[in-house]
């Protein structure tokens, strides 16, 4: 089999892509802080933004392809630390670029829906990139200084994602999960969207992406734009977990370190024109094991 390169791949997305692509890929992974154990797949500790150490890495495991997803993920985090997730999200990702570019490896990368400023959905993928987070502003300069080096990767914006968690990274549902087990009160937003999907439909998604050699910027949303509050309502009734714990709130009303955008609802059509499979929401939280 060929050999995939998953960076991040101890991270919550990095974790269900391993899983899912060790069917038909001789999967290679890397972590930086966090070593995990994955059946099948080889982990690696390996620094993404020292440069030398990172061709030294591709010229030992010469990879067939790659997906980076190694990121500091969490736009709070970003917010305070913008000189470490600069070089996390950005210096990494340019180096990542120039090695696949230079031995004309393919490669996909994972950007976010938090590149907009959610005044606008369903965003496509021409639409005007304009992030109000450090985290999202990332990414952006990410994109655009790969697409520069590597006009041949793919750029795949991804969604607010769910799923099983990796031993050490969760989804934003295990907190839900496990309020609503405790018979404690969750409040979640009415005023915040998205077009959720699980891990292991977004890891499909790259896949494909990775099979049809894309190239240029893709959107790998669902098909279901959804608040907050009603994802948790659909959750506890798939789990049957008690729906009256679930109380409404405004993102509107509440000040956060990094600024949230209330409606990042991705149009998706174009990967589902080149066969990106999404299933109905309940439909993807009933076929996973809790």
């Amino acid at each position: 089999m060929k050999k995939l390169l998953v960076t991040g791949a101890s991270g919550f997305l990095g974790w269900n892509l391993c899983h899912v692509a060790k069917a038909n890929w001789e999967v290679y992974g890397t972590y930086f802080t966090n070593s995990v154990v994955i059946g099948d797949v080889n982990l690696y500790k390996v620094d993404l933004t020292n440069f030398t150490a990172l061709k030294d890495f591709f010229t030992t495991i010469e990879p067939d392809a790659v997906i980076h997803l190694a990121a500091a993920s969490k736009p709070n985090f970003c917010q305070t630390n913008s000189e470490l997730s600069y070089k996390i999200n950005v210096t990494a990702s340019v180096n990542i670029a120039q090695v696949c570019a230079t031995a004309n490896i393919p490669l996909v990368f994972t950007s976010t829906d938090l590149v907009f400023d959610g005044k606008n959905s369903f965003y496509t993928e021409e639409d005007t990139v304009c992030p109000i987070c450090i985290y999202g502003e990332h990414k952006v300069l990410a994109e655009e200084k790969i697409l520069e080096i590597y006009p041949d990767a793919a750029i795949c914006r991804m969604p607010l994602m769910f799923g099983l968690p990796s031993p050490v990274a969760n989804s934003f549902i295990q907190g839900f999960i496990k309020t609503l087990k405790a018979g404690q009160e969750l409040n979640l937003f009415i005023d915040e969207f998205r077009t959720p999907v699980s891990a292991t439909t977004a890891a499909k998604g790259l896949l494909l992406a990775l099979e049809k050699r894309v190239n240029g910027v893709l959107h790998l949303g669902g098909k279901e734009r959804i608040s907050r509050y009603n994802f948790g309502l659909l959750l506890a009734e798939v789990l049957e977990l008690n729906k009256n714990l679930i109380v409404s709130g405004k993102q509107s009303d509440v000040v956060m370190t990094a600024p949230r955008s209330p409606d990042t609802s991705l149009d998706s059509s174009k990967a589902w024109q080149l066969g990106y499979q999404v299933l109905p929401l309940r439909n993807q939280l009933v076929i996973s094991t809790w």
